[in-house]
């Protein structure tokens, strides 16, 4: 632990936006880490520091470094592996001849063609069914696979189930032998679909200092204490952006120009250029690489939720987190 000052930043800046941070209704919990060091942490509302929130979407970006670290060890063989390679009870029934082309790097893009699953009560109920392989054929692709940016919460979902399958191991249980063990971390519930499998879109529950060891791990190039936890390789191809003002949001807060990459968003605020990991509510893993900074909240999850409330609420946490890294001045 250490201080802003000491770290190089200014400690009124950092008191001003956790002045922000207690005004907000649904926020948990606010960590600034600066170079290495954890600088500022505060727990609001019903949050605590052994308190394990869920991630929500978050978690997408947590599957990402599980399918870097299948890969690594040989349970993958390239990102360019179809997605009907790991569903063959699905392969025969397939009438759309485009979903054969699906590969591990457009689902990881989320440019694999299956629509968001908010624009339509079908799909919506299709997500909440919990039987996740079949919909590979029953829903419809609405673009050509790796032409176009569609957020889909399936496509992470099979992802997670395509690391399950290859690896042969339940994905929390690779998760912890790992991932999470080599940053010191004890998960809570990851919630499972109708066949056992984690859901590889959500439902990772962790405590906002757990979230922020990885956050650090994917600043300092998958190496935490020393030890190379994701390939580097994979860490610097996921935090590329592949998609870029395609998303259902081109500027929230003071973040603009809105990307993606490898189940990562990315975005610029002010000065710096920043990846981030987000969930549902206003969870957030926020890199500032460029000040080797990382910012971690956690809130109420809205769990179901989506409506004008949960995104009045999210926003405003993220624009109070991308306003604070839009105030910061060149190092």
């Amino acid at each position: 632990m250490s201080t802003p000052e000491a770290q190089g930043l200014d400690p009124m800046l950092v008191a001003e936006m956790y002045y922000k941070a207690a005004e907000l209704e649904t926020i948990y919990s606010l960590l600034v880490i600066k170079n290495g060091y954890l600088i500022a942490e505060d727990y609001f509302n019903e949050g605590s520091v052994d308190q394990k929130d869920r991630l929500q979407s978050v978690t997408k970006s947590y599957t990402s470094a599980l399918v870097g670290i299948a890969l690594e060890q040989g349970c993958l063989s390239s990102v360019d592996q179809k997605l009907l390679d790991f569903f063959p009870k699905v392969a025969g029934k397939i009438t759309d001849p485009r979903k054969e082309q699906i590969t591990i790097r457009n689902m990881l893009e989320m440019r694999a063609g299956y629509p968001r699953e908010e624009t339509d009560p079908a799909l919506w109920h299709g997500l909440l069914s919990g039987h996740y392989p079949p919909l590979i054929e029953e829903f419809p692709l609405i673009s050509d696979p790796g032409t176009r940016f569609h957020y889909s919460n399936l496509t992470s979902n099979w992802l997670g189930i395509i690391v399950d399958r290859a690896c042969g191991m339940n994905l929390k249980a690779y998760a912890e032998e790992h991932l999470f063990s080599p940053l010191g971390v004890k998960a809570g519930e990851w919630g499972q679909d109708a066949e056992g499998h984690n859901n590889g879109c959500g439902d990772l529950h962790l405590t906002a200092r757990d979230a922020a060891r990885f956050g650090l791990l994917y600043l300092n190039d998958g190496v935490y204490k020393g030890n190379q936890v994701v390939p580097a390789d994979w860490v610097h191809d996921s935090l590329q952006t592949y998609s870029v003002n395609e998303a259902f949001v081109k500027k929230v807060g003071h973040f603009r120009d809105i990307g993606y990459g490898y189940q990562w968003w990315s975005a610029n605020a002010g000065k710096y250029h920043v990846n981030f990991a987000w969930g549902h509510g206003g969870q957030l893993i926020v890199l500032v690489d460029e000040l080797d900074m990382v910012i971690v909240t956690t809130s109420y999850p809205f769990w179901l939720e989506h409506n004008d409330q949960s995104w009045k609420n999210e926003k405003a946490i993220i624009t109070m987190v991308s306003e604070f890294i839009d105030s910061l001045p060149s190092e």
